[in-house]
Order: C-alpha cells, then sequence, then structure tokens
C-alpha cells in the first residue's frame, strides 16, 4: 500500500532555527568541522575525548545526542579552463580527472524531548501511527533554556581548538526552492552538491530509496561491542614495533569505509536515578533467579558491577546506539557491502548485527530532528567515557587554495590536494618557525619539492638559505635568489 509521505513525516516544521517535532521534540542542529585523519597525536585524541565527555555532560537530561557523518562517494573534476596551463599541468589534470573520493560531511543535532513523553519501544512508533498530536505545548522558557545549553555545548566544542561548529539556518534544515535541506537530503540520500533528487521509499523486500539498495548495521546488543574500548586505537598500517600510529578508535567506521554509508551515532540523557533504579530492580530479579541460571548469575554479577561504577566514581549512566546505514545503486556491490561493514566493525573488536525487522524504524528515527523517537530497546546502557569512544573523531584531507598550496595526494584515495606549508602552520598556531627539512629516499622527490618551495618564496619575496649536503641545489639558489650552504 502506497502512503504519501506528507502524511508520516513526523516534524511539524522548521522555526527559529531549530527543528519541531509533531511529538514536541525540539532539535538544534550544527554542521562540524572536525580535525583531518591521520593529523592527531595520542595525546591529542585523549583530550579531544575528554572535550566530548564534558560537552556531552552538560546536557540536560531527557536530550538525545545525535551525531551523523555522511560519506558519499564522489570523484575529482580536473579544471581544464585555468589561463595560461602548460601541458605538464593539463596532463597532471587529465590524469587526476575522475578519481573516486569519499566526501565528508559532519552534522550534530541535540534534540530536548517534553518530559512527559512516552517512552518509544519496537512495538510503538510514529512511523505506524496515522496522526500524531502532541503531548504539550512547549513554553519559551523552555525554549530559552534548551537554546542557552546548546551555546554552552557548542562553546566547549569550539574551546577545544579540535573542532569548528557552524549553527544550521532554517535554509539549511528545511532547504528552499533552489536548494535542498539536510531533512530532504536524508530522505532522498543525496549529497549537499547533488542537485535535488525526489526518490520513492520502499521498506518491502529490504530497504530501498529509489533506485538505491540499503543496508543498516548495528552496535545495539552489549555481547555485540568490543571488551576494550578507548580514545584512539594503534594503525597497523602505519605503525611499527617501536612507534605506534594512532588513529580514532572508531575511524574504521569512517573515513576508513570506502563506500556510501551514513554513521549514526546517538547518545540518550535521561533520568540518572531513574535508570539506577530500574537497574537496581533488575539486579535483584537475576539474583532470585540466579539458582536456575549460570546466565542469571552472570547478569546479575554484571548488572552489580554497572552499579558499583555508577555510584562508586559518580558516572552518571546514559543510553547508547550506533549505527552503519550503507547504500548503492550497483547489485554488484551490494554483495560486498555487508563484507566491508563487518570487517571494518571487526577492526574494533566488534560483531556487526544486519538490521532486517527493525531497519525501517531505525532509519525512520534517525531522521534529523527524529531522535527522540527512537526505540529504547535497540540501546544500551552505558557512562559517556565509553559511549564517547566510539564517535568519529576524523574527516578527509581540506585542500588549500591552489595559489598559496603545494600539489600532494591524498594518501587514502589519490585526490590531489593543496598544502600551504608556510602560511597556514603560522596561521593555525603550529610553528613560528619559516625553516623546512625535506628528506626522502633517492628518487623520492625532493628535487621537484624543493623546486616548489623555493619558487613560492620567491614569488613571495622571502629570502632563505639552502643547507645541502650533496650540493645538488646550488644552481636552483642561484637562479632564485638565495642563499645556499654546503
Amino acid at each position: 500500500m502506497e502512503r504519501n509521505l506528507k502524511d508520516l513525516i513526523p516534524l511539524f516544521g522548521v522555526e527559529h532555527d531549530c527543528i519541531l517535532s509533531k511529538q514536541g521534540d525540539i532539535t538544534v542542529g550544527f554542521e562540524a568541522t572536525l580535525p583531518e585523519i591521520f593529523t592527531m597525536s595520542t595525546e591529542e585524541y585523549e583530550a579531544f575525548h575528554q572535550t566530548w565527555i564534558k560537552a556531552i555532560k552538560l546536557l540536560p537530561k531527557n536530550t538525545v545526542f545525535h551525531k551523523q557523518d555522511w560519506f558519499h562517494e564522489a570523484k575529482y573534476r580536473a579544471d581544464f579552463g585555468k589561463e595560461n596551463a602548460g601541458f605538464l599541468k593539463r596532463k597532471s589534470e587529465q590524469h587526476f580527472n575522475g578519481r573516486p573520493y569519499l566526501n565528508h560531511t559532519c552534522y550534530i543535532f541535540l534534540t530536548k524531548k517534553p518530559a512527559n513523553r512516552k517512552e518509544v519501544t519496537s512495538l510503538y512508533s510514529n512511523l505506524l501511527k496515522k496522526t500524531i498530536v502532541p503531548e504539550e505545548t512547549i513554553k519559551p522558557v523552555l525554549l530559552k533554556e534548551f537554546l542557552d545549553v546548546a551555546g554552552q555545548f557548542e562553546r566547549i566544542l569550539k574551546d577545544s581548538g579540535f573542532i569548528q561548529l557552524k549553527r544550521l539556518k532554517d535554509d539549511d534544515l528545511a532547504g528552499t526552492e533552489n536548494k535542498s535541506g539536510i531533512i530532504e537530503r536524508y530522505c532522498n540520500l543525496t549529497s549537499p552538491g547533488e542537485p535535488f533528487i525526489l526518490r520513492d521509499l520502499s521498506f518491502k523486500d529490504g530497504m530501498r530509496v529509489g533506485d538505491l539498495s540499503c543496508q543498516l548495521y548495528s552496535l545495539a546488543d552489549v555481547q555485540n561491542l568490543p571488551p576494550l574500548c578507548g580514545s584512539r586505537i594503534n594503525y597497523e598500517k602505519y605503525s611499527t614495533d617501536k612507534t605506534k600510529f594512532p588513529i580514532g578508535f572508531a575511524s574504521s567506521l569512517g573515513q576508513l569505509l570506502s563506500c556510501n554509508h551514513i554513521y549514526n551515532q546517538l547518545i540518550f540523557v535521561g533520568d540518572a536515578q531513574r535508570t539506577i533504579q530500574t537497574l537496581e530492580s533488575k539486579r535483584l530479579r537475576l539474583q532470585s533467579l540466579s539458582n536456575y541460571s549460570r546466565e542469571n548469575a552472570i547478569g546479575r554479577d554484571a548488572t552489580n558491577d554497572f552499579l558499583n561504577e555508577a555510584i562508586g566514581t559518580q558516572r552518571l549512566p546514559e543510553k547508547a546506539h550506533f549505527n552503519v546505514f550503507a547504500w548503492s545503486s550497483d547489485p554488484l556491490e551490494i554483495k560486498d557491502l555487508k563484507n566491508k561493514v563487518s570487517s571494518a566493525m571487526a577492526q574494533m573488536d566488534a560483531v556487526a548485527k544486519q538490521e532486517i525487522t527493525g531497519a525501517p524504524q531505525q532509519f525512520w528515527a534517525c531522521m534529523p530532528g527524529n531522535a527522540g523517537d527512537f526505540p529504547v530497546n535497540d540501546t544500551f546502557d552505558t557512562f559517556a567515557e565509553q559511549a564517547c569512544c566510539f564517535l568519529n573523531l576524523e574527516t578527509g584531507y581540506r585542500s588549500d587554495s591552489p595559489k598559496e598550496g603545494i600539489r600532494f595526494c591524498d594518501r587514502l584515495s589519490g585526490k590531489p590536494v593543496f598544502v600551504d606549508l608556510f602560511d597556514r602552520p603560522r596561521r593555525d598556531g603550529v610553528t613560528s618557525n619559516m625553516g623546512m627539512l625535506v628528506c626522502g629516499t633517492s628518487g623520492g622527490g625532493k628535487s621537484i619539492t624543493v623546486n616548489h618551495i623555493l619558487h613560492s618564496l620567491y614569488e613571495k619575496g622571502a629570502h632563505w638559505v639552502v643547507v645541502d649536503i650533496g650540493g645538488s641545489y646550488k644552481n636552483h639558489c642561484a637562479l632564485a635568489g638565495g642563499y645556499y650552504l654546503t
């Protein structure tokens, strides 16, 4: 049976840069700019992790933290219209034209649920209801208090220096006549630069959005979670026995997962005292049933340890859910999606669970502004310290202006990237020294790099000194007006 999406959409409207759902939920959205992958140290990962913990602990009860990372497959578009482009530049553009890479966009949504909102389970969802009526009227005072908390949340993340946030306006959320908003793009799975395409949603015989076949894999069961988690993990491909190369703990589900996908990270801040009371009742039930089954005894001990840690260390228990929503229009690639996602989760020592029956409801609940309707039975109890380990912390490489940077290649995809090695490090406060060391094996491209550096400095009117052991750059220095030492 076909139904109009307008009759099912759980959102009431977009006003004052907020999304209002038909259940009375208020959602504030941000577009986040994350650090580039492979650029942070172990200490920086830990500091960034602690920043997320501070920000999430600031949120009031009945708030949902929803971080949504979009990864779209894109292709590099060469610029053949450059003036005075020589033969080598044209051939270089032709070589890289059409090079595939992942385009990453990160959004953060904070959803405040009404105090008397009915708890949602897999048996109760607004996806199945014909009409939805708000349970209470939102008071202006409550809205102002929530916006103040959202502003403090934004300030904590910005002050860390690792992330930049931009508040999403009405046009960014709902879209305009010439530009699609985040809600429209989610329902149709279109990228930010892609023209708006209206696609049908079908949940029969699998999930389909237009001609795209979709699959959803979740981390919602404690048994499928890794036994240990942290702010970062060693990247074995770049690590050695003596040197460990850190990346984010959940990077395998982000930039390192080479397919079209959305990584949803949801943390539910509820009533801590009520959660502890519920777990105490559960512990007592398991205690009375522990003589009948060893599984009940193990569950009793695990629940008791969780309560001891919550009370002994003054940690606030929360609920969390993480899932990967992947799609493709190629029937051959659909068969490989499960292998890619399962392998990515295996790198975290986690087990991927493919959602079949619950996939439509989870997809519907992960719509921006509808996180308050996520089924509670698909979440697990944890603490903010552990939940923040599963957040995606990195994005792809960003390119500087071609006039200021030297052309390199993205180490993951080979896409051309311009890097400003002179002004940007000083502008960002990385260094105040203009010195540079270029080292490498024979044939590694040292001469080309040094030539780019010399000519860039010469165009800016700077002076330099080249210290070279082999003495092969003497002519370059003489031609460009520099000083040479050997």
